[in-house]
């Protein structure tokens, strides 16, 4: 049952070191973590940045004394998501009416939170994934303007149609998988103020919109207006989800304390939250949570352990990734789809083509029912590999009949073999459908110009773009800002972003910033370097490894002293890997000594 040996081991790129271990089945949960924590005594509590719990005292979740700190990192991310409304597009369509309707089956998937198919509804996930066309009622909604929705809704009800339980929940399915979330919530407050949600998890499919829209403070505010019968454990999972969608770190560890203080089962996809959010944040913290899920006898899921294969991955742990995979075969856990084409990402970024080329291979082998599904998924992959007549079979089977999120798969490949002709081709036909892009669509093919450098088509597809009445967000600025970089022309880039943060008052991505920082810190720039680390923690993105491994490089490459940058990290919970050590000792070797100084 607890096969999961060295889940949570050290991961390479922090540089953490593991004394002692306590066997968590197969699983190796470190006593403590060398340098940061003192070892365990009889009741001894982690650091701030861990899980506190009593050792000893650990019978069942009511009692245990297991609580989440709500420090250390908490102050970081929540200052990186305070709740503010949220800008969600609602023109997700696809090109054909007739496609399949999917939701992405990567590891972050919105959380997981699994708020899609209400309870006591089954087979709907079947129907909603036929080529039949969506039900009425759906097509209703979807045609209203979105303020319209309660009215087109009280219309079609006065014409006598019948509103089922079943027509409910496939509409709200079909509303969500295609990300229509601000319809969604409108058809769900019309639903409430007609009577019609009646279970708990109606009120938390609501509570989960209006956190996705309208963001974590009007959401917790919600709890209070549901019914008391129906404020139970499914609800406070789904604002725990939405917490850590928006790695709001303080939020998501005081609901999580909040569920064991109203003495909730503690489950595995509470922990899966906890899991995904320590993996974004503090991969330390990952050994903390497995072990909690150990004494609370908390089978992991198949989920649990793609998390697992993801934090190993994005640390380079091949090895252990693989470790995770051996244990999940041992275990009777068939790999899937998802968790292989997870593993060929891995491969891929590694740079292990041949374990990548064999996992891509077996996962077209698995897929028994020819299904298109994964072909969004492999097709960038292939790109990366360089295997351009497989992207070229692949793009054959979807051309006659694409879904949207093909065509942008197919995009990325054409772009990752620097052929930007096909790339170009294939996104005019997105264009001439007629169908309103949202700004991830024009980013994608933005990215493609910014691999082949080419500023001038660039900047072409951004006045594109705002003629199509398409106002750029965050994740078209990290496009743009990271064109101009790749151009050599970073005061431009760095001008872009100040400007359109002062017409729009949205939060640039942390990527942005540092796409910036490595290019000042490639030239030893310290002061711009500085800037744009304090622009960092001003908007909240604070204590990142990354940040610190780029602001003491731009210190290295100027060969001058960063003097106390050990406190400045020390006061983030930045502990030095072995690289970040050597650039430490790098910059000691530029301060000024009592002997130099009399030489000069």
């Amino acid at each position: 049952m607890w096969a999961l040996r060295r889940a949570s081991a050290p991961l390479r790129n922090q540089g953490y070191r593991v004394r002692t271990s306590y066997v968590f089945g197969k699983l190796e949960v470190p006593y403590f973590w060398e340098g940061n924590v003192a070892g365990f005594g009889t009741t001894a509590a982690l650091s701030d940045r861990f899980i506190s719990f009593e050792r000893n005292n650990l019978e069942t979740w009511p009692s245990s004394g297991v609580y989440i700190s709500s420090h250390g990192l908490s102050t970081q991310a929540g200052a990186e998501n305070s709740g503010e409304e949220g800008n969600v597009e609602d023109n997700e369509e696809e090109l054909t009416s007739g496609s399949e309707i999917d939701d992405d089956d990567d590891v972050d998937d919105e959380t997981q939170n699994e708020l899609d198919l209400p309870e006591g509804e089954t087979g709907l996930a079947e129907k909603i994934s036929t080529k039949g066309a969506p039900s009425e009622l759906f097509n209703i909604i979807w045609k209203a303007p979105g303020l319209s929705v309660p009215s087109a809704l009280d219309k079609w009800v006065s014409e006598g149609k019948e509103l089922s339980r079943a027509d409910i929940s496939l509409t709200m399915l079909y509303l969500r998988r295609r990300r229509m979330f601000g319809k969604a919530l409108k058809f769900s407050e019309w639903l409430e103020a007609n009577g019609k949600l009646v279970t708990d998890r109606d009120y938390a499919s609501q509570l989960d919109l209006i956190g996705k829209l309208r963001g974590l403070r009007m959401a917790e505010n919600y709890i209070a207006k549901i019914p008391k019968s129906f404020q139970g454990e499914v609800v406070y999972r789904t604002l725990l989800a939405n917490c850590v969608m928006s790695t709001n770190v303080r939020k998501a560890e005081e609901v999580f304390n909040k569920m064991k203080d109203l003495e909730f089962p503690i489950t595995a996809f509470a922990c899966n939250q906890l899991l995904l959010l320590y993996k974004r944040t503090d991969k330390k913290k990952i050994a903390d949570v497995l072990l909690l899920m150990e004494k609370e006898n908390v089978k992991p899921s198949p989920f649990t352990y793609k998390i697992l294969i993801d934090a190993k991955g994005l640390s380079n742990d091949i090895s252990g990734m693989e470790q995770v995979v051996d244990t999940m075969k041992a275990e009777g856990i068939k790999l899937g789809v998802g968790t292989l084409l997870l593993l060929a990402k891995h491969y891929v970024s590694a740079g292990l083509k041949d374990k990548a080329k064999a996992t891509l291979k077996e996962t077209e082998e698995i897929n028994s029912k020819g299904s298109r599904r994964p072909c969004r998924f492999l097709l960038p992959l292939y790109g990366e590999l360089q295997m351009e007549d497989e992207v070229r079979r692949l793009w054959e089977i979807c051309e006659s009949n694409p879904h949207v999120e093909e065509c942008m798969a197919a995009i990325v490949a054409w772009g990752k073999l620097k052929n930007v002709q096909e790339a170009e081709k294939i996104f005019d036909r997105v264009v001439k459908t007629g169908k309103k892009l949202s700004t991830r669509h024009y980013s994608t093919m933005m990215n493609v110009y910014r691999d082949s450098k080419m500023l001038t088509k660039g900047k072409e597809l951004v006045n594109q773009m705002a003629e199509s009445g398409c106002s750029m967000d965050p994740f078209t600025w990290d496009a743009v800002v990271k064109l101009y970089v790749e151009a050599g022309e970073v005061e431009k880039a760095d001008s872009f972003l100040v400007k359109a943060v002062q017409q729009s008052k949205k939060k640039p991505l942390f990527a942005t910033y540092i796409a910036l920082m490595d290019h000042y810190a490639s030239r030893g720039d310290v002061p711009n370097a500085e800037r744009i680390f304090d622009k960092l923690r001003i908007l909240g993105y604070v204590g990142r490894f990354t940040q610190y491994q780029t602001l003491i490089q731009a210190y290295v490459n100027a060969k001058t002293p960063a003097y106390g940058m050990r406190e400045r990290m020390k006061a983030d919970n930045i502990f030095p890997n072995k690289a970040l050590a050597g650039q430490l000792a790098q910059v000691d070797s530029f301060k000024m000594t009592d002997v130099s100084d009399l030489l000069d």
